[in-house]
């Protein structure tokens, strides 16, 4: 559906009537503003249907209460009353952003007290602009995190070594696939400037830091890639040119751009939990979306959610008149020309929208208008704050604006008087995207609703799309035909070569986000796994029978390994006597309590009689509800902590398995072999684990850890959460920069010493376990 041509209203009929049969309804947005202004829209129809509206922000969870009577300029602000993040799910229908429903996901799985959970089942949602989030949005995992070790000192050093090499002598960028590779001269230079004689030999960290350093230095440039913004590295989103607060490129990536920037490097992360978008959205009952540019991407929609994309007509025709590609010879040729058409509209009063690429781009041709003595508004990532005002009079005589991506989506720019009769908004592109709809998207803010109007796009060949995918079939040409700078091209020809491109760019992106799922299906099917024994645990509460099997288990392995013999004459009786000991948490255990055992068998019956035995003795002397909470509590830590380091584990996995490929080996076969064989081994330590931990565990009293807890504060802080990861310190990347959005926190120490034994309850000292 065509923007500006109804798609909140439409969607509130679809909300309703899924939202009737009690289960919920969500509206899923691409942040907070729109779920809190769109909900806030449409709260009074659903009122007065008798359906409870919420929505969830990332600070905050509201629910509309006509009573409540805010001081808000914007009446659509007004009426909300905050509630807890499970009142507002309860809600008949619940609007949020799609990153805030994906981590309360994850949070609900990393709980230890069902009475936390804040989301029900997946029964229905509608996406707005679907194509952003399960496309574009997609890209990026969602992910929980905790700071790793601190390599600081490590960053800069390999920054200061990238920033000494010269592309193509030292490396080679190629573009096209976003990467930068050394080349030998570039990798001996290195290796004299790191004062190593073979970066490749041993421990191999050292190649991980420089090409980080180097894609840092020659791939993600300042206002294109990124901003810096009080003293942080701000991500901008390519598609919409917005600042993503929080968000961060993973891998140690992020800190190797901070290192080149000279500002604060936070420290790496390691993965508590995550889940892709389209893993996320595919749990959901009934899923549908909404967008008016998703036609050119009905192939994936339908390939990766099985969703049909259906084009529903406008309302009024459309009368905006899209004109032919202009193709420059050099930028600045492009932009002359473009200044000029501005300035012949402006004197004319028709007002006018540039659409540009990156900040960097907005600000230079800031600039260019600047100089030519024309007024204008820029909007881009870094004043995103004045959005609301500048759009609002985008449309009005006169009007000059310079935009990133970010005027394109949910945005109406109204009409002044008199505009209409001057052609409508003239939208100008500076440069086509490597997707169509992006470029889609700036010319629908240009005669909307049967509005007159016009759009223009102004290339040149040095621009990247054209530069990288199509320069050599335009420039034969305009260099036959003996075109200088100031002349352009324009034919549908071209046009029709530009979009060539683009698709053969959106081919292959499908292409990479394809193989990209395919490979995060394998952790999204052991993630089901592990997270539907966890809430079976929750559920249940009774694992008892479950914990002693695993000890029964433990201590037959105890049995297989040192009976080996069928002569009872060759067992160490006292060996296993001490083994068994050290499990049951039995340092009486001795030789003589096996008695005179002449076979295997009797060996394992004697052996499981004493598990038994010590394990009821045990359940008398803390009672059976203080034995169930400990059972539950060892399984839900255990099964926590085995599943973290699983995922540290797959995450190394997936790194180096594309080097498969060149052993003849399909590296998703091999992946899928490898992940297999990972699985069922952490399966077996948890089983271990949970056997090793359960008869060590020491139950306290309220009082006593009342003191000990006292005690504890005068040297350090610790957590009040329930999670069962013993965590304080876990954030989401998409927390604001700084540590002041909504981490999750949880229970445990968060300051150990390196000889202390760890936090996880392994029984292994901190530096040998999670301090590594």
């Amino acid at each position: 559906m065509k923007t500006g041509e109804g798609k909140t209203l439409v969607a509130s009929l679809a909300l309703y009537l899924n939202a009737l049969g009690g289960e919920g309804a969500h509206l899923v947005t691409t942040n907070d503003y729109l779920a809190k202004t769109g909900a806030g829209w449409m709260a009074p129809i659903y009122h007065a249907l008798g359906m409870s509206v919420a929505y969830i922000a990332h600070d905050k969870s509201a629910i509309y209460d006509p009573a409540v009577e805010l001081d808000a300029v914007d009446p659509r602000h007004r009426h909300w009353r905050d509630v807890t993040r499970r009142e507002a799910y309860l809600a008949d229908i619940t609007y949020g952003q799609n990153s805030e429903f994906g981590f309360d996901y994850l949070r609900d799985n990393m709980i230890d007290d069902l009475a936390n959970v804040v989301q029900r089942d997946l029964h229905y949602a509608i996406v707005d602009e679907a194509d952003s989030i399960l496309i574009d949005e997609a890209r990026t995992p969602l992910i929980i995190s905790s700071p790793a070790e601190d390599a600081t000192e490590t960053y800069y050093r390999y920054s200061s070594v990238a920033a000494k090499l010269n592309e193509e002598s030292d490396y080679v960028v190629e573009e096209k696939h976003r990467s930068a590779t050394l080349t030998d001269d570039g990798i001996s230079k290195a290796e004299r400037l790191l004062g190593v004689q073979n970066m490749y030999e041993g421990d191999v960290t050292a190649v991980h830091y420089l090409d980080n350093a180097v894609k840092a230095k020659a791939l993600y440039l300042k206002d294109r890639e990124y901003v810096v913004k009080d003293g942080e590295v701000v991500i901008v989103d390519e598609f919409t040119g917005r600042l993503m607060p929080g968000r961060r490129w993973s891998d140690g990536l992020h800190q190797a751009v901070e290192a080149k920037e000279r500002v604060k490097i936070q420290r790496e992360t390691r993965t508590y939990a995550t889940i892709t978008i389209q893993n996320y959205f595919r749990m959901y009952d009934k899923l549908a979306g909404m967008t008016g540019t998703a036609a050119t991407e009905a192939e994936e929609i339908y390939k990766v959610y099985k969703l049909e994309v259906t084009v529903i007509p406008t309302n009024k025709p459309m009368v905006r008149k899209d004109d032919p590609d202009l193709v420059y010879k050099t930028e600045q040729g492009k932009w002359d020309a473009l200044v000029r058409d501005v300035k012949e509209r402006n004197t004319r009063g028709q007002p006018v929208l540039i659409g540009t690429t990156s900040v960097d781009k907005s600000q230079r041709l800031s600039d260019e208008l600047r100089r030519h003595g024309l007024k204008h508004e820029v909007l881009n990532a870094k004043n995103h704050e004045r959005e609301a005002l500048i759009i609002a009079g985008a449309g009005q005589q006169g009007a000059i604006t310079v935009s990133t991506n970010m005027a394109g989506r949910g945005v109406d720019i109204l009409l002044g008087e008199g505009v209409k009769e001057l052609g409508g908004l003239h939208v100008i592109g500076t440069e086509r995207h490597e997707a169509r709809r992006i470029d889609n998207q700036l010319r629908g803010r240009s005669g909307r609703q049967g509005d007159p109007g016009n759009t223009r796009f102004y290339n040149s060949l040095e621009d990247d799309l054209i530069r990288i995918f199509a320069s050599d079939r335009i420039a034969g040409l305009m260099t036959r035909l003996g075109f200088d700078d100031a002349a352009p091209i324009e034919s549908g020809m071209v046009t029709g070569a530009i979009t060539q491109a683009q698709i053969k760019v959106e081919t292959r992106n499908f292409d990479i986000r394809k193989r990209a799922l395919e490979f995060d299906d394998v952790l999204n099917n052991q993630r089901n796994v592990i997270y539907s024994e966890r809430r079976k645990i929750l559920e249940k509460g009774d694992v008892h029978e479950t914990v002693l099997g695993y000890l029964h288990d433990e201590a037959a392995g105890i049995v297989d390994a040192e009976a080996t013999s069928t002569d009872a004459e060759d067992w160490d009786v006292e060996k296993i006597a001490q083994l068994l000991g050290a499990l049951l948490g039995r340092a009486d255990l001795t030789k003589k309590d096996f008695g005179e055992i002449t076979s295997q068998d009797a060996l394992g019956d004697r052996v499981a009689q004493l598990v038994d035995e010590t394990y009821e003795k045990r359940e008398q002397e803390l009672g059976p509800e203080i034995s169930r909470a400990v059972e539950r509590w060892v399984m839900l830590r255990t099964i926590d902590t085995h599943w973290i380091e699983h995922l540290t584990a797959m995450e190394e996995l997936r790194e180096g398995i594309y080097l498969r490929g060149y052993g003849q080996q399909d590296p998703l076969v091999a992946y899928k072999r490898e992940a297999h064989d990972f699985f069922e081994q952490m399966r077996a330590r948890i089983a271990g684990g949970v056997a090793q931990t359960i008869m060590r565990v020491s139950v306290r009293t309220a009082e006593q850890a009342e003191q000990e807890e006292q005690q504890k504060n005068t040297t350090s802080t610790s957590g009040n959460g329930k999670s069962a990861t013993g965590r304080t310190d876990l954030r989401t990347n998409r927390d604001a920069p700084g540590g002041n959005g909504q981490t999750t926190q949880t229970g445990g120490p968060q300051k150990l010493g390196r000889n202390d034994p760890c936090w996880c309850g392994s029984g292994k000292k901190f530096k040998k376990c999670h301090g590594r």
